[in-house]
């Protein structure tokens, strides 16, 4: 288990700095149009452009997120229960979250793949939008995997205790 906790965690860290690049091809963007602006051009498709690169922003960050437990959570009930239960109710959520982000890459799959028989573009620069939803499913399918191993420790922690 330790070697694909491992292979995951560096899926998600190399997906992370493509989230990274993503932020700074956003800003690099925004800031060029602004600046042309000022100049009276500008870039064509900017708000496209951005858009889709905040998709995979989101997407690409989200399992480095879970691995550094970077999320947010709201525990001040849960600290009150005893260890035992803590212990199911992080199982329980985790194997929720599990099922949730498989059938929501399972789904953003089935969409990219809609979009791309429909030939679906962006609005402004006529731009392909199906690889991008393809990759939030990715981004969303290594989130799982990611959600999978966690839930796989804290369910035998659970049952130990």
């Amino acid at each position: 288990m330790y070697r694909i906790e491992k292979i995951l965690h560096s899926a998600a860290a190399r997906t992370n700095y493509i989230a990274m690049a993503a932020v700074f091809a956003m800003m690099a963007i925004t800031v060029v149009d602004v600046v042309l602006r000022f100049l009276r051009m500008s870039i064509p498709g900017t708000y496209d452009i951005v858009g889709l690169l905040g998709a995979v922003v989101i997407s690409f960050s989200l399992a480095y997120t879970s691995v550094e437990k970077g999320h947010i959570a709201v525990e001040f009930l849960v600290q009150k229960l005893s260890e035992k239960a803590r212990s199911v109710i992080d199982a329980v959520t985790g194997l929720c979250s599990t099922l949730f982000f498989a059938m929501a890459s399972w789904r953003l799959a089935v969409y990219a793949f809609d979009f791309y028989r429909g030939g679906e573009v962006s609005m402004t620069i006529k731009m392909p939008v199906y690889p991008f939803v393809l990759g939030t499913s990715l981004g969303c399918a290594l989130l799982t995997m990611v959600l999978a191993v966690a839930f796989g420790r804290t369910a035998r922690e659970a049952l130990k205790k």
